[in-house]
């Protein structure tokens, strides 16, 4: 297991696979207040990709071709966030999508408990450690324990999908659970032009 680190952008010719975990980092959680730090990505082979975003970057070329490629799926917890942070700070709409929280709310309706920490116990049988969860993403030499969490954060996704693929096919929720991540790029955007907690399918 080895972390990479990166300015700015993914190096040239670096082929994360078909299926890639992105998580992010921020100074915040209004993505038009506070700026986007740190993107980190694996392609599940037990290597971590992280990309430190210097302040009011706005081009990523390497890294928007992939959130971009049809062909490459990007595998998310909580991906309404980070989607919407990486197009506010890029213009990338990235897609298809996945989303393992979406997927945990589909079929663990017998809990209220869909955080990653929880999901990795309960499903994969990995702890993880969520102390720098707070820390200063906006510094501008991140710590080896910033490293380690950030990775953390996606080393073990593919293997949660896994997973979740096997308890939404037994629950009959497959094509709903696809229905939501197809929507989740639309819904990202809707957050950034203004509507981040309105139903717009409410009747009121």
């Amino acid at each position: 297991m080895a972390n990479h680190l990166y300015q700015n952008d993914l190096p040239d010719g670096l082929d994360l696979g078909p299926v890639v975990a992105i998580d992010c980092e921020t100074m915040g959680l209004n993505p038009h207040r506070d700026r986007l730090c740190l993107i980190q990505m694996s392609g599940g082979d037990g290597e971590c990709h992280l990309v430190q975003v210097a302040i009011g970057q706005t081009e990523a070329p390497n890294l928007v071709t992939m959130l971009e490629n049809p062909n490459v799926l990007k595998l998310f917890h909580f991906g309404r966030f980070d989607i919407a942070a990486m197009l506010n700070a890029f213009g990338a709409v990235t897609a298809p999508v996945y989303c393992t929280k979406i997927a945990s709310r589909l079929v663990r309706t017998f809990t209220d408990r869909h955080g990653l920490k929880t999901l990795l116990q309960d499903m994969v049988g990995v702890d993880i450690s969520k102390h720098q969860q707070q820390s200063d993403w906006g510094a501008k030499k991140l710590t080896a324990a910033q490293l380690d969490y950030a990775a953390s954060d996606v080393l073990y996704l593919h293997k949660l999908r896994d997973a979740f693929d096997v308890m939404l096919a037994r629950e009959g929720r497959t094509e709903m659970a696809q229905a939501c991540f197809d929507f989740l790029p639309m819904r990202a955007q809707l957050d950034l032009k203004g509507w981040p907690e309105t139903d717009i399918f409410a009747h009121s």
